[in-house]
């Protein structure tokens, strides 16, 4: 592995060739990989943190609500400090207050401590989008698809990773390890960060606030952005739909699996991350809208494999069809993870090649629009299973992907061959 070519980008923001070797996108996919880990992997952990913190029922999902609102910030206040303040730094200081955070959620003695360390734990988890626009910065407009996929795949795996991964090392060793060894993988991960991170200082001269301001008018002037941000957004939609309720139904008869085997299922479904680089692939030469449709395609047909083996198949009681029902809906978790990171990552590639000088804004409003559908996705997937089940769980999901099908399939075809 070479880490070499780490050139200091000039001041007047003139990009250089291309310094994003094998070696360095390698880095920055594991780096992305293992700081998201701690955004979505209080979920599985809820039952287990709350007792011995003294949180009911009630109050234990604010962990993770904390976390992801956390995150949101740093996506709207932090990430576009890349705009203004020289890169490398900005990534540091920010994973070096994480690795602290982390620590504190590992070593939290109340409640309060807990989820103050969690809400910071998620806005300095904002750094992992601070790497996405350097990594396109450092890439060739030819090659910035393959580069961008490749840094998605490791993105993309950490947060399907980061529920097994949680739920395994609590059964093993607790709650409070997982956190703690996080943090010293962070705390590695950020002192090879330190020294192998090109230097890019941007082109941005005017105040912080008037930065902020400036993110507005970003988003009214560039139709991509709001294109590929709403196509996202749906697709997230549908994501957190399945992912919030799928441990449910697999906790359920016929399927009745315990933790480790939930864990399992999220493993299997990890594999749609192989798609983020042919994705990227297929931006690169021009293949954006037909790659974008099939992906929209593919969440639609994920959801409705999803009904087929979660309420189809099960009505029948043998273990036979359990195990066929349980397969399908492996099936479906790959096929739902192939659309959205291949959405995303068609998304991503889009819209850093928008304005060189913006990139941390841009790609902080990219990131932060379609949180929120991924927020709205997770907060309709509870409401339907409690009243319609299973079954009302796949519906919504679909309703997502045929939203973002329709209004995908509508857009004129030159807009979307970015």
């Amino acid at each position: 592995m070479s880490f070499a070519s780490t050139p200091k980008l000039q001041q007047s923001g003139v990009e250089e060739s291309s310094t994003m070797s094998r070696g360095l996108t390698l880095l920055f996919a594991t780096a992305v990989g293992v700081v998201v880990l701690s955004l979505y992997s209080s979920q599985p952990l809820v039952a287990l943190i709350g007792p011995s913190l003294g949180l009911n029922m009630s109050e234990a999902p604010l962990m993770t609500t904390l976390t992801l609102l956390g995150y949101a910030s740093g996506l709207f206040l932090l990430v576009p400090l890349t705009d203004l303040v020289e890169n490398r730094t900005v990534i540091v200081t920010t994973l070096a207050i994480d690795v602290l955070s982390l620590a504190a959620v590992a070593c939290a003695p109340t409640a309060s401590l807990f989820l103050v360390a969690c809400f910071l734990t998620g806005v300095t988890t904002s750094a992992i989008q601070m790497l996405v626009p350097v990594a396109a910065q450092l890439s060739p407009e030819a090659q910035r698809g393959r580069t961008i996929g490749n840094v998605m795949s490791g993105l993309m795996l950490g947060i399907l990773l980061s529920r097994p991964a949680a739920s395994l090392v609590a059964e093993f060793a607790g709650w409070r390890w997982f956190y703690g060894v996080l943090a010293a993988l962070v705390a590695t991960l950020t002192l090879v960060l330190m020294f192998v991170v090109p230097r890019r200082y941007p082109q941005a001269s005017s105040s912080y606030p008037r930065l902020l301001g400036s993110m507005w008018t970003i988003l009214s002037e560039e139709r991509l952005l709001q294109r590929r941000a709403l196509y996202q957004a749906l697709c997230m939609g549908a994501f957190g739909v399945f992912w919030t309720s799928v441990a449910l139904r697999l906790a359920a008869p016929p399927f009745s699996l315990d933790q480790a085997g939930i864990a399992f299922f999220a493993l299997a479904g990890a594999a749609g991350a192989v798609v983020a680089p042919i994705a990227g692939r297929a931006g690169d030469r021009g293949l954006t809208r037909g790659a974008t449709l099939l992906a929209h395609l593919a969440v639609i047909g994920a959801m409705a494999l999803a009904l087929a083996g979660g309420s189809v198949l099960v009505r029948a009681t043998s273990f036979a069809s359990s195990n066929a029902a349980l397969a399908i809906l492996v099936a479906a978790a790959v096929i739902l993870d192939l659309g959205v990171i291949g959405d995303q990552t068609l998304g991503r590639r889009a819209i850093n090649l928008l304005r060189p000088e913006a990139r941390g804004r841009v790609n902080g409003l990219f990131t932060g629009l379609f949180f929120l559908g991924a927020a709205a996705g997770s907060g309709a997937s509870g409401v339907a299973w409690v009243y319609l089940g299973w079954s009302g769980v796949c519906a919504v999901g679909a309703a997502f992907g045929c939203l973002a099908l329709i209004v995908s399939a509508t857009e004129r075809p030159k807009a979307m061959d970015v």
